[in-house]
């Protein structure tokens, strides 16, 4: 398991990053918005996807805000791990992480599910 800190002028992003079942699971908590956790998601999701790993679960539970910035991320994301015939999927997003979704409608984009074990779930 692979966890790291990430301080920046405006908060942090806590990660941490471990294998379940086949499955590499990116724990998210803290903020992303520009200069501030807004490259980490896809700098993650693109290194799994150089190493090999096809199955990506992105925990959002602990992510307390998210700026258009931060969803662009997301979405470059995704976009990568798709065009690398990978599968990135997101599940514990909060309210207003849902409610962001639902009215930038990515949440018809983005496979979603209520906790990590619902996500692992579903790529069987």
């Amino acid at each position: 398991m692979r966890t790291s800190i990430r301080r920046y002028a405006d908060g942090q992003l806590t990660t941490r990053q471990y294998e379940k079942g086949g499955v590499q699971v990116l724990t998210l908590a803290g903020s992303i918005t520009l200069g501030s956790g807004d490259t980490t998601v896809r700098d993650m999701v693109k290194d799994l996807v150089a190493g090999g790993h096809k199955k990506i679960l992105i925990d959002l539970g602990g992510v307390t805000f998210m700026d258009s910035t931060g969803l662009g991320e997301m979405v470059a994301a995704y976009s990568h791990a798709k065009g690398q015939q990978a599968s990135m999927k997101l599940c514990s997003l909060t309210k207003k992480i849902d409610d962001l979704m639902q009215i930038t409608q990515l949440a018809s984009v983005f496979e979603t599910y209520e906790s990590v074990d619902e996500g692992l779930s579903s790529f069987n």
